[in-house]
């Protein structure tokens, strides 16, 4: 689809805005959000990062059923995510057109942006949480009892403080960087967001070189989220962001690793590199103002061995992978390798 564009992206100093509607969907309930199938929809774009976090948690956990999915139009404009890949341009479980529309009946007048992954109440139509750095958390600890049967845990007691430590490394520097350096406004800001990423994804290769995961022995959070920064790097962010010193392709732990994750049931299957490629370029029009969408890169290699297998690990830990992906759910050929 064409057309679109937000005009805002790139013209001003990049700061990531904090999650303003950070009420938690928990087990007790105590914001008043229980733990409930069927009752909340998940709005997400396969286009955005943070929002992929969400798919790829939501497809380990097995809560496809529990927790239902709508798919924003990647290509945005200055109302934000719209859906326009439903028929009528409606969701069809909330009936609305725009998310922001949810935004609007949980608080009126809201100054901030309209971001996914976004988890909205089905009854009343209203934005629960936009708190992407704790969506997928509660989905992993508060949600255990609606987990498929060998669900892995991908948040391990044991090992929250590790975990912890290097998802706030990766957010800074590599999440968050990719961002920094993309919508730089001055040469100096983009120098230094350009360097901090490139050392900490050295720092990250010398830690994967010897071990098949982030932490301990199996796929946990941190995985999760390096995953998403990585499996767009250059489809948009070598280019597009201008984060080139060299391609993921070129560096051969990290593109061993990322390879692991794709091929990994739940990783790969919930990725779709035309509604990347076609967000980043069309959407950020004060970056690319032609609007023009590259062809490449060259996407056959995701499917190569990886031999990371070799390192040993236990993907799923004491679990085993989810089943196939819901039809529905399906991404289209046109976003596959």
């Amino acid at each position: 689809m064409s057309g679109g564009g937000n005009t805002e992206y790139g013209r001003k100093r990049f700061q990531r805005s904090r999650a303003h509607f950070t009420d938690r969907i928990t087990a007790d309930g105590r914001d008043g959000w229980p733990v409930e199938a069927g009752r909340y929809r998940l709005v997400v774009s396969r286009a955005c990062p943070w929002a992929s976090r969400s798919l790829v948690s939501r497809r380990l956990l097995g809560l496809e059923d529990a927790l239902s999915l709508a798919i924003a139009d990647p290509i945005q404009d200055d109302r934000s995510w719209r859906f326009t890949l439903d028929p009528g341009d409606r969701d069809p479980v909330l009936g609305i057109r725009f998310l922001s529309e949810a935004y609007d009946r949980r608080e009126t007048g809201y100054p901030g942006g309209v971001s996914v992954p976004a988890i909205v109440d089905v009854p009343s139509g209203r934005l629960v949480t936009n708190d992407y750095q704790r969506i997928t958390l509660d989905l992993a600890t508060e949600w255990t009892a609606l987990h498929r049967d060998g669900a892995p845990d991908l948040y391990p007691k044991a090992l929250r403080d590790e975990i912890d430590a290097v998802m706030a490394d990766v957010y800074e520097d590599v999440n968050n960087g990719v961002y920094r350096a993309g919508f730089a406004t001055g040469q100096a800001q983009y120098e230094e967001a350009y360097a901090r990423l490139f050392r900490r994804l050295e720092l990250l290769a010398e830690r994967l070189a010897g071990q098949r995961y982030l932490v301990g022995d199996t796929i946990t959070e941190a995985d999760i989220r390096l995953f998403t920064t990585l499996v767009r790097f250059d489809a948009v962010y070598h280019g597009h962001f201008k984060c080139n010193r060299w391609k993921l392709t070129e560096n051969r732990v990290l593109w061993a690793y990322v390879r692991d994750l794709h091929q990994t049931p739940g990783f790969g299957d919930t990725v779709d590199f035309d509604h990347i490629k076609r967000h980043y370029y069309q959407v950020h029009s004060s970056i690319n103002p032609t609007g023009i969408v590259p062809l490449g890169p060259d996407l056959a290699g995701w499917a190569a061995p990886h031999h990371r297998e070799e390192l040993g690990g236990r993907p799923f830990g004491d679990g085993t992978p989810p089943g196939p992906v819901p039809e529905a759910e399906r991404v289209p050929a046109s976003g596959r390798p």
